[in-house]
């Protein structure tokens, strides 16, 4: 049987058991569960793994679609999609055709993403390839692809292959140290300590130019990053191409044929998600990354499942004139700061969705109630009216990206002490950001300091927090000029 630790077993993690009782609290590390207005089953009341296996995944998933109603019909093999009028027509392999107004397609990366190397036909596809260890026995394997992919394939051949090497052009990241859960995670890093340790392996940071057939053999020719670009070619008996996947465009005729981004591998988006060259025509789930690609997780559930949201949340806004769900805040220092703290403590999508999505804060000039707006995406809210106001305020969760990249050992960087709070800015572990806006531009922004536990509750906290807002709150004050009114404009 194959090894069940690679494949069909996810990294997503499903933590049960967090000491809080809270479900909102809970979905920070939950990251497979979809959102829902009740108290329906998460992932964790199906398996307390903490990486779960795939199966349970799909029964949650058939389980959530039965509970909700979900009105879904499989097996259907989309054809064809094109322009009529204003609008779209989805006809299937069966001869049956769909016609909407809109259309959000949700089919993620369904085609291989292959480097254009001459000989790539001699390599095999991480989708394809056998998992079998010992199908390896005594071999030189070749990976391409330093993703987890790439080092979840290595780690399963490890005890069986005579040498296993792992190539791409650029060195590996770890997710430890980017903050990206897509580069390579530590259960996946096995592979590393083998090639540190003089144990065969290798990981080349070089671009492989050519492979060729010859000798029974595949000899791959590199030029490496590193040594002065030097070339070498080096001999295997197997090819396993782990670079990743591409969206199938294939189905669109010409009239709606969306345009690509990221080396033809996604398809562009404005800051609502729709495409940037076919007007009605959205995206949703793991398509979703090509906003943030490589930086967020938005490619991940516990990413996209915010993004759907937002994305309900604007077309109710666009199309149906309802407008984003807030509340109402006194616009006074002690009650904005008590809303923010109240919803940096307890939010995951902030928690998930780091800087890419935000909560918005408007506060009229003419001293009626701040409206507080959750969960928004933070490039959509400066490309829409939201923009328009006079003052408004952005509130993040977010790491101290510049402090860890200039760190050598992310590990062991230097924390901020409680009792230097003017040094707030500096923390590098995730923690709250507030940025004043006015017409367009960030006037300034307010880092509430970094805190272990990611519960912002001591004076530390909040009395930095409500000095700030008074001051902007007397900065923002009109003196002399017509008081600007606060009416939202639907988008």
């Amino acid at each position: 049987m194959p090894d069940p630790a690679c494949q069909r077993k996810l990294i997503s993690i499903n933590k049960v058991y967090t000491g809080h009782a809270d479900r909102e609290i809970n979905l920070r590390w939950d990251w497979n569960s979809l959102l829902d207005d009740e108290d329906a089953p998460r992932l964790g009341d199906y398996t307390e793994e903490y990486f779960p296996g795939a199966d349970d995944l799909v029964r949650y998933l058939e389980d959530y679609a039965r509970r909700h109603g979900l009105n879904i019909e499989t097996g259907v093999d989309v054809k064809r999609v094109s322009r009529d009028g204003d609008g779209f027509v989805v006809e299937d392999a069966r001869g049956g055709s769909y016609r909407a107004r809109r259309l959000v397609v949700a089919t993620g990366c369904s085609l291989p993403h292959v480097p254009q190397i001459p000989g790539i036909e001699h390599a095999e596809l991480y989708d394809h390839v056998s998992v079998e260890p010992a199908d390896f026995r005594n071999q030189r394997v070749l990976i391409l692809g330093k993703g987890n992919s790439g080092f979840e394939t290595a780690d399963n051949l490890v005890g069986a292959a005579s040498a296993i090497h792992v190539a791409s052009p650029r060195p590996l990241r770890m997710a430890w140290e980017s903050k990206y859960v897509g580069h390579v995670r530590a259960v996946n890093n096995n592979l590393i300590d083998t090639y540190q340790l003089k144990s065969q392996n290798a990981i080349l940071d070089a671009t492989c130019e050519r492979i060729e057939h010859r000798d029974g053999r595949l000899h791959a020719t590199f030029l490496y990053a590193h040594a002065d670009g030097e070339r070498e070619t080096l001999a295997y008996d197997r090819i396993i191409c782990c670079t990743g996947f591409r969206f199938d465009t294939s189905v669109f005729d010409e009239s709606c044929r969306p345009d690509l981004v990221i080396d033809g591998r996604f398809p562009g988006q404005t800051s609502a998600f729709e495409s940037t060259n076919v007007p009605g025509l959205f995206f949703a789930g793991s398509l979703m990354q090509a906003r943030d690609w490589k930086k967020k997780q938005s490619g991940f559930i516990h990413g996209f499942r915010y993004n759907l949201r937002a994305l309900h949340r604007i077309f109710e806004l666009r199309y149906f004139g309802n407008e984003w769900p807030h509340r109402r805040v006194a616009p006074e220092p002690g009650a904005l700061s008590e809303a923010v703290l109240a919803r940096v403590n307890r939010s995951s999508a902030l928690w998930q969705q780091t800087g890419f999505l935000c909560d918005l804060i408007v506060v009229p000039r003419d001293g009626s109630p701040a409206r507080y707006y959750e969960e928004l995406p933070t490039a959509y809210v400066h490309d829409s009216p939201f923009d328009r106001y006079a003052d408004y305020y952005t509130v993040t969760l977010e790491f101290g990206d510049a402090i860890i990249a200039r760190s050598a050992n992310p590990l062991a960087i230097e924390r901020v002490h409680k009792d230097d709070v003017e040094r707030a800015h500096r923390s590098a572990a995730i923690h709250p950001i507030i940025r004043r806006h006015s017409r367009g531009a960030v006037v300034n922004e307010h880092h509430v300091i970094e805190d272990l536990e990611g519960q912002w509750l001591e004076d530390v906290h909040e009395e930095p927090l409500a000095r700030y807002f008074a001051a902007q709150l007397v900065a923002a004050a009109p003196s002399g000029e017509a008081v600007e009114a606060a009416t939202m404009e639907v988008m």
